[in-house]
């Protein structure tokens, strides 16, 4: 082991991850915590009144549990030192956000706020602003705002601005009461180093991807914000307070409470954080111009690195600078995939996928007539739409719970292949293909109904965690050269992240079954033409309280 050692907190849906990377690339421990109140989307915490539909919060005091206990545990196991451990790198869901008075308390900690659901974060998945953003859109779109180029002329359901006015709007004594708005994982590094606001540290790849920062521009208008709403150009003006700073670039060092927490050296840097996707980019090495890095779980986020801006209607976002420096970093993504799997199999009633997998890949490309539109939780890329729902169609009284399951899996593959075409005729190179996250070394299966689909050799890195050693790389490059022994990034994440010869398990595509998906494909395009927004298949517009 290298006295060199870099923790990397990983921060997702469910749970918080801590992975202890030496500089020589060995994962010396890992250890996972699950957040108390995990997904808070039925009831608030000590209360029984229901949440409004689409609600996904979740507990600010969860995050600083998990990741100090995972901490520690990692340290335990692995018998790293806190004097070795030289930067902590920080990846977090986005755009998971909250608000808080100016000293950085969340506003479901203040007592007379506590019950009012919007005061509590929301989640990536919260989808409660739907009518917001369609207002912000349509008001982008006459305004023929700069902006929208960057994102594929869509605002996202998603992102930070529209969750901002939503609260504004139905729960205006929390708007009122909100010093400071700002992303998870800004928060989570905050409390780390501590520090006036003034000074906190902001991602400039979460304000890039989630609230239409950019270097050149800054945030869009006030006079934009303004025709959306007054007190959103007030949010924007005074209450977004902090400096920019890139993944990698130190936000700190860590306070002396957070040290004794966790077990950490005071003053040991901490990295600007990242999104959780994005880290996987790094995490698997893949530092190089037209590598789509695919982090498939709960839902996927697809990365790619190009040297060139190119303006690709339905991509989720491109920033300069914002996975790699020095590169136009895409995203682009499916916002049901690893939850959908697990739909199916609670609706079906099965404990397991290692029968139904074996049970699906029997049957030929097409699961004998059914087809399935994987919309279950809106449409990321190339919709931007959060509010169009999924189908399955074609069912017969002879087909079982393996047909469905092929289904789903094909409309996966075949809405990733949809993305793959929209970069390409948009004029960004594809090369090769990395699959990253956990759902791919479960689910080999699934891989292979992609690379079929694809037409394409798919690699699936050796690393489960692929966003935690990502975060872990960063933290290194925090540490600085002189403690790294790493001059950049790409540095960094070749001798920490790359596949050792041999070790990737590559998937090749099988020509017969490819022939087959390419017209099953034009079906799947015509299901989604049928079903779309302009055809009525939208959630209904609720209201939040």
């Amino acid at each position: 082991m290298s006295a060199v050692v870099s923790l990397g907190l990983d921060f997702g849906t469910e749970s918080v991850r801590a992975i202890l990377v030496d500089r020589d690339g060995q994962q010396l421990a890992i250890a996972a915590v699950d957040f108390a109140h995990g997904q808070i989307t039925d009831t608030l915490p000590g209360s029984s009144d229901p949440l409004p539909a689409h609600f996904a919060l979740q507990a600010p005091d969860d995050w600083l549990d998990a990741a100090a206990e995972a901490t520690r545990s990692a340290m335990s196991q692995s018998g790293v030192r806190a004097d070795q451990i030289v930067g902590v790198g920080v990846d977090f869901t986005s755009c998971t956000m909250l608000p808080t008075t100016i000293d950085g308390t969340p506003l479901c900690q203040v007592e007379s706020l506590a019950s009012v659901p919007l005061a509590w974060p929301k989640l990536w998945k919260h989808h409660g602003a739907i009518q917001q953003t369609e207002r912000m859109n349509r008001i982008a779109n006459h305004r023929n705002e700069s902006f929208l180029a960057r994102y594929g002329g869509t605002i996202g359901l998603e992102w930070f601005f529209p969750k901002v006015l939503e609260t504004i709007e139905n729960a205006p004594q929390v708007a009122d009461a909100a010093e400071v708005w700002l992303e998870a994982g800004d928060w989570f590094v905050w409390q780390l180093v501590g520090g006036p606001a003034n000074e906190l540290t902001r991602s400039s790849c979460q304000a890039g991807y989630k609230a239409m920062w950019s270097a050149s521009e800054g945030y869009p208008s006030l006079d934009y914000f303004a025709a959306v709403h007054p007190l959103l150009a007030e949010v924007v003006a005074n209450r977004l307070p902090g400096v920019m700073r890139s993944p990698g670039e130190s936000a700190g060092g860590v306070c002396d409470a957070m040290a004794k927490r966790f077990g950490l050296q005071t003053g040991t840097p901490v990295s600007a954080a990242i999104i959780d996707a994005h880290s996987a980019v790094p995490g698997v090495g893949a530092a190089d111009p037209g590598t789509l890095v695919m982090v498939l779980g709960t839902s996927s986020c697809h990365m790619l690195n190009a040297t060139e801006f190119a303006n690709v209607p339905g991509v989720a976002g491109v920033v300069d600078g914002g996975i790699l420096p020095g590169m136009f970093g895409y995203e682009t993504g499916q916002a049901a995939v690893g939850d959908a799997f697990a739909w199916l199999l609670k609706l079906v009633n099965l404990e397991s996928f290692e029968s139904l997998s074996e049970a699906a890949m029997k049957l030929p490309p097409g699961a004998d007539g059914v087809a399935c539109l994987d919309w279950m939780n809106g449409c990321r890329t190339p919709l931007m739409d959060g509010g169009v729902r999924g189908a399955l169609t074609g069912l017969g009284l002879h087909h079982g719970p393996e047909h469905l399951y092929l289904a789903l899996m094909e409309a996966s593959a075949f809405g990733l292949r949809w993305i793959v075409e929209l970069l390409r005729d948009g004029g960004v190179p594809i090369d090769r293909f990395v699959a990253t996250g956990g759902l791919p070394h479960h689910n080999r299966a699934f891989v292979e109904v992609y690379a079929d689909v694809l037409g394409a050799e798919i690699e699936i890195h050796p690393s489960t965690q692929g966003p935690a050693v990502g975060a872990a790389v960063l933290g290194m490059l925090a540490a600085g050269p002189d403690a790294s022994g790493f001059r950049d990034v790409t540095e960094a994440a070749s001798a920490m992240a790359s596949a050792k010869s041999g070790q990737s398990d590559k998937v090749y595509p099988r020509s017969d079954r490819c022939a087959a998906y390419h017209q099953l494909y034009s079906g799947y395009r015509e299901l989604a033409r049928k079903l779309g927004p302009s055809n009525g298949n939208s959630a209904p517009r609720e209201t939040a309280n």
